[in-house]
């Protein structure tokens, strides 16, 4: 029996599934590591904490799936979130700590960018919105604000690259990752000369691109012997977080549409061309050189359902210690629509569709007939309605959305899963055991190693488990509510 991991390295912690050519899962297990953060929009995460994690949980599900010969064992393949940047010297050291996609510093750099000419070309040849998540308005901002940081920086990687180099000691980044940091041509798959002179660097200063099938045997001694891994395995070096959950997902037909809640969310499509948006609201992201992932990301998914809980009712006392269940449950007895009460979720500004790092949250509609269970549901609704208006995007340039399937923490709640198909008025599916984009990571080894002999196959290691059917009626209450949350950032974009 073969099998290959899928490690994906998130923003907040890493999971590694070990995922057989037969579709079951063998094991999983995840480790997590500390943010660092502050007023001024800082978001960074330690390099070796990252490197350390990746250890951890590739050791643990080792030792969960390990036979004495490791004979079922064919290869280890990556996932890795979007949008990250850290600066090496000569000797890959790092300068700076990974920069991720949540932080907001060089929102000034996005800002002139985006209202410039250059922005939007930029946005046509790249793929990527102009905003603070992007690595080149972090480079932009790095060269402006931190100039003798940015002198000494030999090379600006991203959090799978400085993985990549530790295993192999080799600069290179895949297609899928290199096509979310608004530097590299998406038509050409080669880094994009204006982008570079506008980042003020070149192209020695990045990696090299290559394939997300690209494989590697060569890993160092210390590390072989360290997880005690056979001479030669294969590792594939993969794709990003958000491609890889479409592949997880079994998201890959015409109308098939990957939706993900976890910290954030995105809602996304796979199409074989890159899908222009003149409106400049939706992302095209590399898979392979025959698909392409198209969508729009939120930052404000459950960590905004996590911050209601801990700030309003207490992180560690009283009240709080019912578990988020328990508060969804309850707000479940509310009818669709909450009175009236309508939540903007933009607590850590916004991405798809508005790209506005300046957004705010807000609830309006407030009556003395709300109650805590009101809020709570209009924190989910707020968030389910942020993804429907990506999803309408969606719509606009490639076309209608047909089915969801659906990714992420927030699949442990039905309620959420039924309020996500009354919202969209669609069909959601719930594949998988484990972690969509770690099981992405997986099925491509499978291509990369020619164990599929196309990316659309792996839709026979995919399992259906849940099933959600969209109530009309709901969905009418439902679009009331949502009109009055579409208009409401436009009204107050001003103000925020």
């Amino acid at each position: 029996m073969r099998y290959i991991i899928g490690i994906d390295i998130g923003t907040t912690n890493t999971k590694a599934v070990a995922l057989t050519d037969q579709g079951e899962v063998l094991g999983s297990t995840d480790a997590s590591y500390p943010v660092f953060s502050d007023a001024s929009g800082r978001h960074e995460l330690d390099p070796d904490d990252l490197l350390n994690a990746f250890l951890s949980v590739l050791q643990a599900i080792l030792q969960k799936t390990r036979d004495p010969a490791m004979e079922g064992l064919v290869g280890i393949s990556f996932s890795c979130a979007m949008h990250s940047l850290i600066a090496v010297d000569g000797q890959g050291h790092p300068l700076t700590r990974a920069i991720t996609w949540a932080d907001l510093r060089s929102e000034a750099a996005a800002a002139a960018l985006k209202a410039s000419e250059a922005g939007r070309r930029v946005y046509r040849q790249t793929g990527t919105p102009i905003h603070p998540m992007s690595p080149l308005s972090k480079l932009i901002w790095l060269k402006e604000k931190e100039p003798v940081v940015f002198g000494r920086a030999a090379r600006f990687i991203s959090i799978k690259e400085y993985i990549w180099w530790r295993l192999f000691g080799q600069y290179e980044v895949d297609h899928s990752i290199a096509s979310a940091t608004g530097l590299l041509d998406i038509y050409t798959l080669d880094w994009y000369p204006e982008s570079l002179a506008l980042a003020g660097i070149g192209p020695r200063q990045l990696s090299a691109p290559v394939p997300c099938t690209h494989i590697r045997t060569d890993l160092v001694r210390e590390y072989r012997d360290r997880l005690g891994l056979p001479e030669g395995l294969p590792f594939i070096i993969g794709g990003s977080d958000g491609c890889l959950a479409n592949l997880g997902s079994g998201a890959l037909l015409p109308g098939e549409t990957a939706l993900t809640i976890g910290t954030s969310g995105a809602v996304r499509m796979t199409a074989a061309r890159p899908a222009y948006d003149p409106k400049e609201r939706i992302f095209n992201y590399v898979l392979t050189d025959q698909l392409y992932i198209s969508g729009g990301a939120t930052n404000n998914g459950g960590g905004v359902v996590q911050w209601y809980v801990e700030q309003f009712h207490g992180a560690d006392g009283g009240a709080a210690k019912k578990d988020l269940a328990a508060w969804v449950a309850e707000a479940d007895g509310v009818a669709p629509g909450c009175e009236g009460l309508v939540f903007l979720p933009y607590l850590r500004g916004e991405r798809a569709p508005v790209w506005d790092a300046d957004a705010k949250g807000v609830w309006f509609g407030i009556r003395s007939i709300h109650t805590q269970p009101y809020f709570m549901r209009s924190v989910l609704e707020g968030i389910s309605y942020s993804l429907y208006q990506i999803g309408a995007s969606l719509e606009e340039t490639i076309g209608p959305i047909q089915q969801i399937y659906a990714s992420g923490g927030f699949t442990h709640s039905g309620i959420w899963l039924q309020m996500i198909a009354d919202v969209f008025l669609k069909k959601v599916s719930v594949t998988g055991e484990a972690d969509a984009s770690a099981t992405g990571a997986a099925i491509l080894g499978f291509y990369a190693l020619g164990f599929l002999r196309r990316p659309e196959d792996a839709v026979s290691l995919i399992r259906v488990r849940e099933t959600y059917l969209p109530d009309e009626g709901r969905h009418r209450l439902y679009q009331e509510g949502f009109r009055v949350f579409s208009a409401l950032y436009d009204r107050l974009k001003d103000l925020m």
